[in-house]
């Protein structure tokens, strides 16, 4: 039977097992949390982003999941830099041009920070005259880097950003870090 792993990613993490970092400076990989074998990400989180990865041992799934042909919905959280407008907000929904072409329309709202957040190392910068907001956006789409390129295309950079859901799967009270077995029955 094939195994699904809902992994909350920290920050500064790779989403791979094994580090082939061209310096010789070991970074953090899946293998620093996960000791499960056989199992590979469907999907990618970058490095700087945290939350939701899944992981599976079966390919099928593996690709059903990861495909953006199937245009499975990811949602985030993301903290960005200044209070974001209305108008920023609509742009997103409308969908934005980007260098490698027109996003697909986004959900997007305007929300108050997460209680639910864990502390981040490093503390994401805090600065007393620029404010920031918060924002829950959901995408169908995986470009590279695509939610924090669209949220500083409308002018306001991603300072943190968190994946809370992917499909019918949720981090739902994972701590950062940790990991548990999913239900793959949820995906229909």
């Amino acid at each position: 039977m094939a195994r699904l792993i809902a992994l909350n990613k920290p920050f500064d993490v790779l989403s791979q097992f094994t580090d082939k970092g061209l310096d010789g400076t070991k970074r953090a990989t899946l293998s620093d949390f996960v000791k499960v074998p056989a199992v590979y990400p469907a999907g990618r989180l970058d490095r700087d982003s945290e939350g939701l990865l899944l992981l599976t041992d079966d390919g099928p799934l593996q690709a059903k999941i990861s495909n953006p042909k199937n245009k499975m919905a990811k949602t985030y959280l993301a903290q960005v830099e200044g209070n974001i407008s209305d108008e920023a907000i609509d742009h997103l929904r409308r969908g934005v041009e980007l260098k490698d072409g027109m996003t697909r329309p986004a959900k997007a709202r305007r929300i108050a920070e997460p209680t639910m957040l864990w502390d981040r190392t490093p503390p994401v910068r805090y600065r007393k005259s620029v404010p920031d907001s918060w924002l829950e956006l959901t995408i169908s789409e995986g470009r590279n880097r695509q939610v924090r390129r669209m949220t500083a295309h409308v002018g306001f950079p991603t300072l943190r950003l968190i994946r809370v859901a992917i499909g019918p799967w949720t981090i739902g009270g994972l701590k950062s870090g940790e990991w548990r077995d999913e239900d793959i029955s949820k995906l229909k």
